[in-house]
């Protein structure tokens, strides 16, 4: 039977190697110590009746053994904690086994069995009402800016107009999908108002933006903010590549990305012959090429009548704010993730691969404004969906997606923090190599210098 030691912080047994004290309790006021012997039951010396109680009241530990003594809970607990430590150790290693570029362990259909059947129900009545409530929303804000003209609510209405335009692209991107309604007809008429407004070619627009959807993450044939191969980067003149990856250059791009395309890419999308297109379909580009100048026409016709200073500051500036956040969403929704996503080329492609290498972004208080495009993983995987359906197909979705889903760091109010992940992919993310199946970005560190002057 294990002996006691009385301690500060209760009763501990000694282990069973140790011998007990020799050294009992010694009362203050005895000159000759009592040794307490051995008991079946220690805990009987304290309730015993054969010692007067006043000898027992003001008695002190005094042993000769060591105050710390290791005991067999002790090594219990150190072995414990080492297997904890050990376990701990596995759990991170298992982490870090993750590859974002191996094929996942689920399928498409996983995915899509996962998500509410009434997530993919299209409501035409449900999507006009956000067109109204954003064309409403467009014309107020400019008849209102146009009425108080004043230097102090110019910068507001920029920017407040020019995210407007940018929902205005994004319900057209819906009826680009069909995720607007069942009726291609009705779709195809929202479409052209809503993109030759603010001066896209709706066809020519949707056909590339189907490529982009159908081939993202395969390096020769997505279509959108897609690599460079280091052949193609280091083909190109130094102003290109200056403009390509120095800020504010690659955020104004669209429009040109309209005309010529991307680097390495030929053809324009307002052209019908244009290798972008089947012969099927020049019919329907040449339609919204048509759209588009009568568009044009109509702002130069509005020069002459309001002015073309007041035309700028209506029109022209807010239209730059929606080239910059259409250029910041869709390159975000690609790049600058803080773990390197993959891009693939050959067999090693296939549409779900390549559609899990998208990211979810939080865009705060604009989330609701630009119709929750910041959604973006489920929309590439299933663009059929409509965007008032994303956020909830997305939580059903995450259990299937696992570590192939990377949840989004929240915005507070406005998303500032995106800006510090575009600047750092930008450094970053150049060019990817002319050989291997799957791909990650490299840096060009004469770029980086360059950028960091």
């Amino acid at each position: 039977m294990a002996g006691l030691v009385l301690s500060g912080c209760g009763i501990k047994p000694f282990s069973q190697s140790l011998a007990i004290p020799t050294r009992g309790f010694i009362h203050k006021n005895d000159k000759n110590p009592v040794t307490l012997l051995p008991s079946k039951d220690p805990i009987a010396i304290f309730s015993s009746r054969s010692t007067t109680p006043d000898r027992f009241s003001k008695w002190e530990v005094k042993v000769s053994a060591p105050f710390k003594i290791p005991s067999i809970d002790g090594e219990n607990s150190e072995r414990e904690r080492g297997e904890r430590i050990n376990s701990d150790e596995e759990i991170v290693k298992e982490e870090e086994k993750f590859d974002a570029g191996a094929p996942p362990p689920f399928k498409l259909a996983d995915i899509r069995a996962a998500i509410p059947k009434h997530c993919w129900v299209k409501d035409p009545w449900r999507s006009m009402s956000y067109v109204i409530r954003d064309v409403a929303c467009v014309l107020g804000l400019a008849a209102a800016a146009a009425y108080l003209n004043n230097w102090l609510v110019w910068p507001l209405y920029w920017a407040a107009q020019g995210t407007m335009f940018w929902a205005l692209f994004v319900l057209g991107h819906d009826c680009g999908h069909g995720s607007f309604s069942n009726n291609s007809k009705l779709n195809s008429v929202v479409g052209h108002i809503l993109h030759s407004s603010i001066l896209v070619p709706y066809h020519g627009w949707r056909i590339s933006h189907r490529t982009h959807h159908q081939n993202h993450g395969h390096v020769e044939n997505d279509e959108s903010w897609h690599p460079l191969s280091e052949k193609t980067f280091k083909s190109l003149d130094w102003m290109t590549r200056t403009l390509r990856f120095t800020l504010p250059f690659p955020m104004l791009a669209y429009p040109f990305y309209l005309w010529n395309r991307s680097p390495g890419k030929s053809g324009s999308h307002f052209d019908p012959s244009s290798d972008l297109f089947v012969p099927v379909e020049k019919k329907d580009v040449m339609t919204s090429t048509i759209c588009w100048t009568a568009m044009f026409a109509l702002l130069l016709g509005l020069n002459f009548v309001v002015g073309p200073m007041q035309m700028l500051k209506l029109y022209g500036i807010p239209y730059w704010i929606n080239v910059i956040w259409l250029d910041l969403v869709t390159y975000l929704h690609h790049h600058g993730h803080e773990d390197k996503l993959p891009w693939y080329r050959g067999k090693e492609w296939s549409y779900l691969r390549g559609g899990l290498t998208t990211i979810d972004r939080d865009y705060g208080w604009i989330n609701n404004i630009h119709h929750d495009i910041g959604t973006h993983v489920v929309h590439h995987l299933f663009p059929q969906i409509p965007h008032y359906h994303l956020i909830e197909a997305t939580e059903a979705a995450k259990p299937v997606l696992g570590k192939y889903y990377r949840e989004p760091k929240k915005s507070r109010g406005l998303p500032f923090h995106l800006l510090g992940e575009l600047i750092s992919s930008l450094k970053k993310d150049h060019y990817v190599s002319d050989t291997g199946d799957v791909l990650y970005y490299q840096t060009d560190p004469k770029l980086t210098t360059s950028q960091n002057r």
